[in-house]
Parts: C-alpha cells; structure tokens; sequence
C-alpha cells in the first residue's frame, strides 16, 4: 500500500459568514449519551477530470461555502458545554467558528488503491488533527481537511462532535458547503434542530436552566465525562483489515442460498449482514455454548412513525441499536436463511415505543445497551448516505468515500458499510473487516463458501 506524508498549511478558523443567533441550544437525550461524546469522520474523493487540476480559488471557495453554511448550521459554529449537576450537553451558539485546513500530498488519485474502500491508505494525513477524539466540550465541533494532489484530484475528510450529528447528518452538512461553495444561493435543505422529538418522556430532561445564560457557562476548559471503556483482550497475531465487495452477482448469490419467499423478500442490508455475522463468529471460533449478538444500528430517519416526524433537514443523531442474538452453535450449524431471519426479527423490534425506552433509560443514565466487548458485534449501514452525489464542480467527479471505521482494537468489535464502484465500475456494497491474521483467513473461506468472493484490499 502507497505511503505519503500531507504537507498541511495552517489551521485557520472560519466563522459565519453573517451575524447569527446568540443563544444556547438543548440537545436530544441520545445526543447527550456518554457514547457519543466523540469526533466522528467522512472522507471523500474526487478526481479531476480537466487538463490543469483543481481550480486555484478551490481553497478560498471551499471557506466562502464552509462561512456560508455556518449562518444556516449556526450551533455548528458554537461549543459545547456541561449543565453543572446534570452531565447534560448544550450548544453554546458562540459563533467562534469551525477549523479549515488546506493540505497537499505528493501522490496522485490512482495511487491510492482500486477500488476507494477501507482501509484507505495514510488516512490520518488526510484528516485534520483534533487531539483526543474524546474530549469535544470547548472544542471547535467541526474540522475540515481539503488535500490537493498531485494529479488534480481532491480529498475532503470532515470530522464532526458526534453529539451534534450523526452520519448522515455529516453528510447532510458537508453537501450545503459544497453547494454554496459552487455559488448555489441557498442550501438545497434547509438545516432543522428539532431535537425535542427525541426527547425522553421524563419531564425536563432536555431544557436549559433558566440561570444558564451565555456569561454562567462553565470555561472551555471544563472536563468532560469519558464512557467507561473496555479492550478486548488481544489476541497474538497482527490485526488485518479487508474489504469485501457485496455486487449484484454477490446478492444474487446469496438469495439462491434461501428458501422460496424469504429470498425474494430479504433486503441487501439482511443478506449481507446475515453473512457476515455468520461467518466471523465462526472465523473466531467462540464455544458453541457462547451468546453472540449483532447490534443493528437503525435510522429513526425512515422508520419514526410518531407524530410529528422527524423533518428532512433534521441532521442530530436518530440511529439507535437494535441487537439480533444467538449461541454460536445455533448460528454456525444453522443455515444461512436461520441468521437472515434473525436479523430481521431484530429489525422489527425496532418501533417508536422501543425508541422511547431507550430515550428514557439515556435520560436516567441507566442505558447500558449490547455489550461489545462480550460476543457483539455492531453493524451500521451508510452506503445509501447519499455521498456518491456529492459535486465539487464540473472540473472533478466523484470517485469515492465514506466512513474510515474505528481504529486499533475497536476497529474489530464494528463495520461500517459504504457504497463503491467495482474495478468494473459495478455498484457494490463495501463491508470492512478488521480480525486477527488468523481469523481473517477462516473469514474469507467462510464468505467465500456463500458468495464466491474474494476480499478486495488489505492492510
């Protein structure tokens, strides 16, 4: 794999472009988690399709657009702040700004690998550096790294405080910066807060003290409160990451694995993670007696069915967990079509009422959900984030991106899907997977068993 050093200029901050509000905003229960106090990070790339690379005002446009998009994203451009007593997060709208970086790195697009798929190649040269990703009161909550290379093409990575946005809210926020850096007058959507719709039914858990006016809130310097963390115990041999590409072919492949209605009606979204939990429990060898989960991460997005709803420019968190459970011997000895409907079983428990009583317990400090560290395994699903149609101008055109996934240890205990071109230019599904050297090779015989595939990069 190519390496490369980014030659980074200096952070600057970029304000809103205009006077905003001056005013402290509340955040959603699941905003406030524990386990959402972090920075979170999408990273695109494009590649130049002119003779003579990126235009020279790139930089400044890209500032004019991020300034722009801060007088309609303006708690964006605030800090975050702890209601003394509480452990609660709010948004002081300061309008002190968000971090810009321009960057250049001596290596052109094609060097990077084919297909653009985690792990992608000196990742932390493309992002800008936040510090601890763990800290976020006082902090700027958005940091955004444009890397020029040296054939033309461009990088984006933005990384955001994911108590103020999740995934598709990241993405939501960075397509208004492109657009008005492109000189569209306003953002296709506009921004909604709204974060009282995923508000506990407990009473008061979302407002803000009447006293916490901007001149009471605690210093920058205030100290956050970290989630309690836990390692998986590592295993000897060297961590390996790999992606595998889930085509029409892959899909099809595995709907003739199941019987009559239930291939015809599973989702993309089941069939692959059915596989895939399927055969990395199998590649870990846990005892057949072993509890094993997979924790679905669901966007109330597209299924919050409470009145009102949440509004298409709502950009806060609205992904919650769903856990789908099993012994591995059941999983592992049962047919493809048992972890499909498992998987689907899981899905269904998803409804408003669940959704309330996870709000509920957040409030109270007593949400622990599926435990990682002990047999889970977390799945999230962003190749429909709406990345692909992100424009950065007519001189360049998409070539790929998403979420870079977590790093060392943790990076074992999760996959984030994101969408990409095959090396045929076939839409496909990309499903990093970081194992041991060992389990990564009974993976692969194991997802080669139910697809014929054969994992496209490695690191």
């Amino acid at each position: 794999m190519v390496t490369f050093t980014a030659h980074r200029g200096k952070p600057e901050l970029v304000a809103p472009a205009r006077a905003t509000a001056r005013e402290v905003r509340s955040l959603s229960d699941l905003d406030t988690s524990p386990g959402l106090r972090s920075y979170i990070t999408e990273i695109e790339f494009f590649r130049c399709r002119v003779p003579g690379g990126a235009p020279e005002q790139l930089a400044s446009s890209l500032k004019a657009g991020l300034a722009e998009a801060l007088v309609y994203y303006y708690p964006v451009a605030g800090r975050l702040r702890e209601v003394p007593g509480r452990k609660k997060l709010v948004v002081d709208c300061t309008a002190e700004g968000v971090v810009f970086v321009e960057a250049h790195a001596n290596v052109r697009l094609e060097e990077l690998k084919k297909p653009l798929v985690p792990p992608y190649p000196c990742v932390e040269e493309l992002m800008c550096d936040v510090g601890d990703l763990t800290t976020v009161i006082g902090k700027p909550l958005l940091y955004l790294q444009m890397t020029q290379l040296r054939c033309g093409g461009v990088v984006l990575a933005i990384r955001m405080c994911h108590s103020v946005v999740d995934g598709f809210g990241m993405v939501q926020i960075l397509r208004c910066i492109l657009d008005l850096a492109r000189g569209q007058p306003v953002p296709a959507v506009f921004p909604l807060w709204e974060r009282h719709l995923l508000a506990s039914s407990l009473p008061d858990t979302t407002s803000v003290p009447a006293a916490m006016v901007p001149e009471d809130l605690p210093t920058d310097d205030a100290k956050p409160m970290k989630p309690k963390m836990t390692l998986m115990p590592p295993q000897l041999d060297e961590l390996v990451t790999k992606s595998f590409l889930f085509g029409a072919k892959e899909i099809a492949t595995l709907r003739r694995g199941l019987p009559g209605r239930l291939g015809s009606s599973s989702t993309v979204f089941e069939l692959i993670t059915a596989a895939v939990w399927r055969s990395r429990v199998a590649a870990l060898g846990y005892a057949p007696h072993k509890r094993v989960r997979v924790i679905l991460a669901k966007n109330a997005r597209g299924s919050w069915k409470r009145e009102p709803r949440l509004p298409p420019g709502f950009y806060g968190n609205a992904v919650f967990g769903a856990t789908a459970e099993a012994s591995a011997d059941e999983l592992c000895r049962g047919s493809l079509a048992r972890a499909v409907e498992l998987v689907r079983e899981a899905k269904l428990k998803f409804t408003d009422e669940y959704a309330m009583s996870v709000l509920d317990l957040v409030a109270r400090n007593e949400y622990r959900g599926a435990d990682l560290l002990d047999g889970g395994f977390a799945v999230s699903d962003m190749s429909r984030c709406g990345n692909e149609s992100l424009e950065l101008g007519g001189w360049a055109e998409y070539a790929g991106g998403g979420t870079p996934g977590a790093a060392g240890i943790l990076a074992t205990l999760s996959s984030i899907y994101v969408s990409c071109k095959d090396t045929n230019g076939d839409e496909c599904v990309a499903v990093p997977m970081c194992l041991p050297e060992l389990a990564m090779g009974k993976f692969m015989s194991q997802i080669a068993a139910v697809t014929n595939m054969f994992a496209s990069s490695s690191m």
